[in-house]
Order: structure tokens, then sequence, then C-alpha cells
């Protein structure tokens, strides 16, 4: 017999067990009833409830329809009204010297929008600071022009009851220039003669807070280039402001940094037509109200194409998000993004979810953009700023994974964001300046603990249904605003819809896959249910979509018939042995009778089983794919019966089979009609070969320390999101990096971990979050 026992060996499934597993993101919470949840998975799921097929489609194309009217809608971007910039556009006199109300809508609609304690902000989230900015400066607006008096009492009452709460806010919580623009409003409240506490000890508080940052600030800088000091004029308001210089610095639609209030603010000061015209476009376009910022189209496109992406629905809107990519992409600039094409500040936080998404969509991008957002050794969200914050550093360090060699600059972003990051949840300290969203530690957490080279499609999806606030997630800036294109309640319903879906078709895979290994009786070739899972797992995990079904099987028994040869024949093979299981093979193929030299039982009985299976799965395809099939196999068998390294050339193999079992039009091995594009195969074909040979021999999250592993996985990355192999087909390319992935994934975590993912993404019922 040939079967050895010589110690732990490797090969797609068959792992050594590697110590620790992420955390932070609920992956080691119940041990020990994780484990009895595990022992389970290797039955059958015939039993479990599912949504009835017919209705759970209706819904799910109702859902789809639903989404696909949002997007086609989508303009300039969906926010909210803030009534705080209501206000100020409400403050606007006439500039023909009428006496009365520039936009008299502005006032309607703040008489209209309080709320019934009296206040005005967002009515599903209170929050001090915001109710009592945007209460005294809608009844500023009101007392100013003398109108809706019983409007203007009901407010001055709420904010004389709740402005002592201000000293129990968090200063990371409170809008974008608070100390600003409350103070500016203050001022103006006072020269109204309003009765409210002015010299309450909160407000004293607040207003230190102010005098520090001004001294902070390069005021002189305000009338040189633009910076976000020309997003808040109004809470400025200070002696020596030359307009000229200002006006200078004017967006090309007429605003200053897209602000309503800040452009009002503006219009007072100079009478100037094209703010003006920007107000009066915004008044139209929100019936007489105006929202914090305006337009925000880059800002929702690109925020729409990650959401989508994560919950795993982004391929019902192929189309329309290449649509939304292609837009970030006209307006890429070597300074980086902005919110809106308008922009003339441009920010870390949006440069960063551009960059990651025109990255991965394979246009072109120069990671030296981060340079502008880099200050000695930390990063910032904007030039000046006083506080550093979690969302922008957050999607900076997801930028920075998706490096090629050489790139120094997202390196150092990498660190740098990292132990930022790692700071914050060693502290839980989770506030962040720009949102609300109570999944932020557990979106952060899954950043950290799972490397971008190891993050499976499915196993993001699974934690980011649970991420995902859908309508609860609030925004900051000069006041808490929503955005309904980023967050609703209708990508989460679809999104679980579609979870549900495929997840029973892969459980009915799974019980399909278990009947097929006992009927070839595999646990006498040494392949265990557990490897079984493992490969069904990590073949659902990527390839997860409904119609891809013949694909996923296939990559799933490839990977057990690997195992079943490694497992049968060991590592101590002797060259001799591995030639007569190749010759065996090749006879048994070519049905030729025994000649010469006959193999042992061993190598027959195996040979006969890989034929076997191959045969079979030849016959599921529905098309003669047997040739092309035998042959992928057949020189991968010959690369490993050189010196018999089981992981050599295994990428090429399990490309070529999932080819063979694609759609029609694409059951084809790769041909290539120049030597370059043959080249740029061969190069894809090596590299990802010579990658799973290093995995083979590191342990664990020592893959992630690697150099070599590092420096070839970014190569790889190249290769597949950059512009160095044009000949090959895209999706061709992401066979290699996906299958590549799957390895990485099953180095890098140990055996508890894998079955806690399996369990959660194969088994938890989503239904149920």
């Amino acid at each position: 017999m040939l079967r050895t026992n010589a110690g732990p060996r490797w090969t797609y499934l068959s792992r050594r067990p590697s110590r620790g597993g992420p955390e932070g993101f609920g992956i080691h919470q119940g041990r020990k009833a994780a484990a009895t949840s595990v022992g389970s998975m290797y039955d059958g799921v015939e039993g479990r409830d599912t949504v009835q097929k017919a209705t759970m489609l209706s819904d799910i194309n109702m859902a789809v329809d639903k989404v696909r009217t949002m997007l086609e809608l989508s303009d300039d971007g969906e926010i909210s009204i803030s009534a705080y910039d209501t206000a100020w556009v409400a403050l606007v006199e006439d500039v023909d010297g009428s006496g009365r109300p520039q936009f008299p809508a502005a006032i309607e609609w703040i008489a209209k929008n309080q709320l019934e304690d009296g206040s005005w902000g967002d009515k599903d989230f209170s929050s001090s600071s915001d109710r009592i900015l945007c209460t005294l400066a809608c009844v500023v607006a009101l007392k100013s022009w003398q109108i809706h008096s019983h409007e203007s009492e009901k407010g001055i009452k709420f904010l004389k009851e709740n402005i002592s709460r201000l000293k129990d806010e968090d200063e990371a919580h409170m809008p974008s220039g608070f100390e600003n623009t409350l103070h500016a409003l203050m001022a103006t409240a006072r020269d109204l003669e309003m009765e409210i506490p002015f010299d309450h000890p909160a407000l004293q508080e607040i207003y230190a807070r102010r005098e520090i940052k001004f001294s902070r600030c390069r005021i002189d800088m305000l009338h040189k280039v633009p910076t976000t000091l020309l997003y808040s004029l109004e809470g400025i308001q200070m002696e020596g402001l030359n307009w000229e210089n200002i006006l200078r610095l004017q967006c090309d639609d007429g605003s200053f940094c897209t602000s309503p209030s800040s452009t009002a603010f503006a219009l007072m000061q100079t009478k100037d037509p094209k703010c003006l015209d920007f107000l009066n476009r915004v008044t139209q376009r929100f019936d007489g109200g105006a929202p914090g910022s305006y337009p925000v189209e880059i800002f929702e496109r690109l925020w729409v194409v990650d959401r989508l992406q994560r919950l795993g629905i982004s391929r019902y809107f192929k189309e329309k998000l290449e649509e939304f990519v292609d837009y970030a992409s006209r307006h890429w600039t070597t300074d980086g993004l902005g919110w809106t094409r308008y922009a003339t500040v441009r920010d870390v936080d949006d440069t960063a979810m551009g960059f990651r998404l025109l990255r991965l969509h394979g246009r072109p991008v120069s990671p030296e953009v981060f340079e502008k957002f880099k200050s000695d050794d930390k990063f910032f969200t904007f030039a000046g700023e006083t506080t550093d914050s979690v969302t922008p550093m957050h999607n900076l360090f997801r930028a920075s994974q998706l490096r090629f060699p050489g790139e120094t600059i997202l390196e150092t972003a990498s660190h740098y964001a990292s132990e930022f990051l790692t700071g914050k949840r060693e502290a839980n300290d989770w506030l962040d300046k720009w949102v609300i969203a109570e999944g932020l530690p557990s979106e952060v957490g899954y950043a950290l603990d799972v490397p971008f080279y190891a993050s499976l499609p499915r196993l993001e999806t699974r934690y980011y249904l649970e991420q995902y606030g859908g309508e609860s997630t609030v925004w900051i800036g000069k006041s808490y605003y929503r955005m309904a294109n980023i967050d609703n309640n209708v990508y989460i319903e679809l999104a679980l819809m579609d979870y549900n879906k495929c997840q029973s078709l892969h459980l009915s895979e799974w019980d399909a896959i278990q009947r097929w290994y006992s009927d070839w009786k595999l646990d006498e070739f040494g392949v265990s249910r557990k490897c079984l899972l493992h490969s069904i797992f990590v073949a659902a995990a990527t390839i997860f979509e409904p119609e891809r079904s013949m694909e996923r099987i296939a990559w799933a028994k490839s990977a057990v018939l690997v195992e079943a040869i490694s497992s049968s024949l060991g590592d101590a093979i002797s060259s001799n042995h591995r030639k007569l299981f190749l010759r065996e093979f090749d006879r048994q193929i070519k049905k030729e009778h025994f000649f010469n030299e006959r193999a042992n039982e061993v190598l027959e009985g195996l040979a006969g089983v890989v034929v076997g299976i191959l045969d079979q799965m030849t016959a599921e395809a529905g098309s003669d794919i047997s040739l092309p099939l035998c042959d992928a196999w057949e020189k991968w068998m010959k690369g490993w019966g050189e010196d018999g390294e089981m992981n050599k050339g295994i990428v090429e193999l399990l490309v070529c089979t999932i080819l063979l079992f694609g759609s029609e039009p694409t059951r084809h091995l790769p041909t290539f009609q120049d030597t370059s594009s043959y080249q740029q195969y061969r190069r894809l074909c090596d590299l990802t070969s010579d990658i799973c040979l290093r995995l083979a021999k590191i342990e664990g999250r020592e893959c992630a320390k690697d150099p070599q592993i590092q420096m070839e996985m970014q190569l790889l990355s190249e290769l597949v999101f950059g512009e160095l192999t044009p000949g090959v087909d895209r999706d061709l390319k992401m066979f290699f990096f996906e299958i590549t992935r799957g390895f990485y994934y099953s180095t890098y975590f140990d055996d508890f971990a894998i079955d806690q993912h399996i369990s959660k993404v194969l088994f938890d019922n989503v239904l149920d979050i």
C-alpha cells in the first residue's frame, strides 16, 4: 500500500491548524455552542423551512424594481432637507431692495415643518445639539421677518427648556462647525432681543472651544485658496472679510462649497447673481427647503456602489453601477474626489472610497493622490481639521489593501489607518463626527480582522447584513441629514431575501454533494465530511449566484478530488509511483486494456474514481467537455508527477474546470490570438501556482507577515485589477484572483474560525436578523 502516515499535509482542503482567529466582529462568541452546531453541519438539511419559491421570487422582483427606479432617478443626489440651511436661506432679503424675503417659500417650509415639541431638526433622531441649532436658526428667521409668532414662541420655549442638555452632548456628535454656527446665531438672536439664556454655562464651554479652534485656523487662507472655511461662511462673521477675494473662490455652480447656508450668507453680503441662481435652483428642487449640501452626486454614487456590492445584490444593477463608476472616473483628479463634481475642496473619505472602487473596477488611478492628505506621519480628512474620525480612516484602510508592488504611500496609509482604528477599538471609542451608525464597530472589526486577500464575498455579505443600518443611519454635516439612496430599508429587505434564496440553493447543493460523496465512497480515499463541507463552503462563499450552480459544484468536486489524490497517495510517494498513477489515469481515460507494468490496486482504484467522477461531471454538463476537461486534469497531474507538489498549477486546474461548467458561450478553455496574450495568461498561471506553493508551507496568519507572499499577492492584484494584462479577459483574471483568495483564506484562518464562518454563512437563517 502506498498510503502513508507522514504527518500533516497541505492541500486545498487538508489544513494545518493555526493559532488565533479574528476578533472584533463576534467571531469567538459562544465557542461551546458553536462546536455543537458545527457538528450538526455534516448532516443533511432536509426539512429546513424555506420561503415558498413563487412568493419569494415575486417579492425579490418587486424589490429589484424599486431599487432600479431609485437608481434611474438618481441625479444630483437624494438628500434630506436641513432646517438649519433653510433658515439661512429664509433670512435673505430681496436683492432688488423691496424689503421682503427673497425666498418666501423657505419661510413657509419652516412654518410647516416644526416638530410637536416646538423644535426643528431630524424628526426620527433626537440630538440636543442638532435640535437646538436648527430650532435657533428657524426662530431667528421667523423673528427677523416678524411672522408666524406662534411657531416662534414654541421654538423659544423649546430652547429655554433644552439648552442645558448641551453640557451632556458628546462633542464628536455635534454638527460640523457647531461652535461657530451656534455663536453666530446667538449673536443674531441677541440683536433680535429674543428671550433665551444667552449666558447659560453649557454655552460658555462651547464658546471656549470656539476660541481654541479659531486660534488654530488660518483665516488668512480664506482669501487665497479653497478651504473648508468656505463651507461655513455664516459661522465666521468677522471684520475684515474681503468679499472680492472670497468670490474668486466660488464654485462653478455659484455656491460656496455647495452649502446653501454659506451661499445665503454670501448673497446677503454681496448680492452676487451666481449665488442667487444657485439658491433659486436649490429651493425649486426642494420645494422651498434647502439641504445641508447640494449636489452630492459623487458621494451618493460611490456609497451606493459600495453598499450594494457588500450587500451582495449589485449583480441586479450591474449596468447602472458601472455608469456610477464611470461617472466617478470622469471626475477623478490628481487632488482626489469631493462629494460633487463642483467641489473645490477634496477629502480623503470620498477619495479613498473612489480609489478603491475605481481600482476594483479596473479604472486607472494613482495612489499618489493620498500624499495630498498626509502631513508628516499622519493622514487627515480635510486640511486643517482639528480631530480625526473613524469612518474616513476606515475607508482609507480599505483602499490601502488594494495596493500594487512599490506603492509605498498605500503601505504607509495602511499602517497609519490600522493603528488608528485598532486604538479606537481597544478604547471602545466609536463616536464618529461624520455618521451615526450602529454597525460601525463591527464594520471596522471586519476590516481589521479579515484582510482583503482573505475576504470571501459571501462572508463579507453575511456580516454586512448585520452591520448595514438602513434607514437608521444618520449623517452629520452642519446639521443632521439622511441619504435615502445610500441608506434605506429596501436595500436590506432585498438583500435578506436574495441571501435566503441563494442560501437555500447552497444547502440543497450540500445535500446533493453529500450523496455524491457517499456514492463514490470517498471516505475510503481519506476525504472527511469536514473537508467536503469546507470545499462547498469556499466555492459557495465565492461563486454564490444561483445561476452559477454548475460552476460552484465543479469547483467543490474538483477540490475534493485533489484531496482524495493527496490523502490516498501521501507526500512520501516516490516519483515512480506517481508515474504509475499517471499512466493508470491515462489508460482509464483512453479505455485501454492493461499493458506491461500494471499499477497496484490502490492506484487502479483511485484512478478509476477520478476518471469516473470526471465522466459523471461531463455527463451532467449537458455538452461534450470531456476532452478539454481531461486535458486540464492530465496537465495538472503531469506537473504534480514531476516533483510531487500537489499545489503546483492547482489554480489553473480549478479555473479551467470552472470555465468548462460555465454558461454555454464560455464552455471552453482559454484561447489566445497572439503570443503576448498567452504570455500574460501564463504569467497568471505561474504566479498563482507560486503563491499556493508558498502558502502550503506557512502556518495561519504568518501568511499576512510573509513579505514574499504579500509581494506576490500585490502583483496578482496588479495583474487582475491593473493594466498589465490587457490581452486576458477580465472575468478570466477574476477567476484566478478568486480561487487564489480561497487558498489564502484557508491558510489565514484556523479550523475553529472557518467552522464559525461556515455556520454563519451556510446554515444560520438570515431572516432571523
